[in-house]
């Protein structure tokens, strides 16, 4: 019988929307068994959830130290544990779990401040358990087919990229309303950190950027801006940015975008070619080459490599999404944790505790730039 891996949750109680996704995806490809969690931070919401979603009560716990003691002492403990909290309580049970050699599978961004973030990878570097984010994005199978396109010299030496990521949903002030609970901790800096709009979608703009193309941000030149009057928080930025081995590009980051829902665009540009991926259409993306027709990538059989193939659930034509890829992250830690035989070629893409700090420095190099006149901060600087 094939083995589960006994998964715990903190957060993603009641009106959380991110809980009810992981639980949801890690269950999609049945490598995990949800047996354990404190739901919320207040006693009678965490049973109701519990109750909610059908947790056994009896491991439904009052705080984060508690559950990490209690399951770490039961043969049948959980095993992994899910994050899915504010940023600002994203470290310290992290921290409590890893200590106790439970595996982490962490929400992004890493932690709320850069104290907090090396911290967390100091004890990551000492644990035995592994420590994973669920930047999802990276979970697409067209995605990773591009990673691959890009790796194997399809487009030349790299030149420019670009990002764009656009939203509306905060175009008015939603946190004001006591019906957003979103609205309120991602515009709140002791819950979200010192970025709003650059911490929420910005970080995964960068990342899937690194991602695809293997190179690593340098420097950044950034404009952050509030345009809903009173919130405490960018909802909005342009942000000019320089990686490794010259390339050069920009991102375009808004929440207050008006009609936009989930716009997010990268492109890559090479001296002899260029990819463009959307994310609200995920299963194809466009390779053109110099002299050549362009080519739709797709989930079907253009892909060139068989571990993009994998990653795909359904056959071809019918539409995977958000949620698939999300289930890959889960996946692919899963069989880590497991050893399985292609352990090293997921270690090498699942986003992890480096991803994690690196991102961190991305957002607050973008924050001390913009407050400096949009000079250039390097991340190096970022302690």
């Amino acid at each position: 019988m094939k083995k589960k891996l006994r998964l715990g949750m903190i957060g993603g109680g009641k009106g959380a929307f991110i809980g009810a996704v992981h639980r949801l995806c890690a269950r999609m490809d049945d490598k995990y068994e949800f047996v354990a969690g404190c739901l919320s931070s207040t006693a009678d919401k965490a049973i109701a959830s519990a109750n909610e979603i059908g947790l056994d009560l009896s491991r439904s716990y009052p705080d984060y130290k508690t559950m990490a003691i209690e399951e770490a002492k039961r043969d049948d403990g959980i095993e992994v544990v899910s994050i899915v909290t504010p940023n600002h309580m994203h470290a310290d049970p992290a921290i409590e779990f890893l200590n106790k050699g439970i595996h982490v599978i962490c929400d992004k961004p890493m932690t709320s401040t850069m104290e907090d973030a090396n911290k967390l990878a100091k004890i990551v570097s000492e644990s035995k358990a592994h420590f994973f984010l669920t930047h999802n994005y990276s979970g697409y199978p067209v995605i990773r087919e591009m990673k691959y396109l890009i790796k194997n010299g399809e487009l030349g030496k790299l030149r420019i990229v670009k990002g764009s990521y656009l939203q509306g949903w905060l175009g008015s002030k939603e946190e004001s309303t006591g019906e957003n609970k979103q609205a309120e901790w991602r515009t709140d800096p002791k819950r979200s950190g010192t970025a709003g709009a650059v911490g929420d979608i910005g970080s995964h703009t960068m990342h899937l950027i690194e991602f695809l193309t293997g190179e690593k941000l340098k420097s950044v030149a950034a404009d952050l801006n509030t345009f809903v009057e009173g919130r405490k928080l960018d909802d909005d930025a342009s942000i000019l940015i320089r990686m490794t081995n010259n390339i050069k590009g920009n991102l375009s980051i808004s929440q207050v975008a008006t009609g936009e829902e989930n716009n997010f665009k990268i492109s890559i540009y090479g001296e002899r070619g260029a990819l463009h991926w959307h994310q609200e259409n995920p299963n194809y993306a466009i390779l053109c080459k110099l002299g050549f027709a362009n080519q739709i990538i797709t989930r079907g059989g253009s892909m060139l490599k068989e571990g993009s193939l994998a990653n795909t659930r359904i056959p071809p034509g019918h539409p995977e999404g958000y949620l698939e890829a999300f289930a890959q992250i889960y996946s692919d830690a899963a069989d880590v944790i497991l050893n399985k035989q292609n352990k090293l070629d997921l270690l090498d893409i699942l986003p992890n505790v480096e991803d994690g700090l690196h991102i961190m420095k991305f957002i607050n190099a973008c924050v001390d730039s913009s407050a400096n006149n949009s000079n250039w901060t390097d991340l190096s600087t970022i302690k």
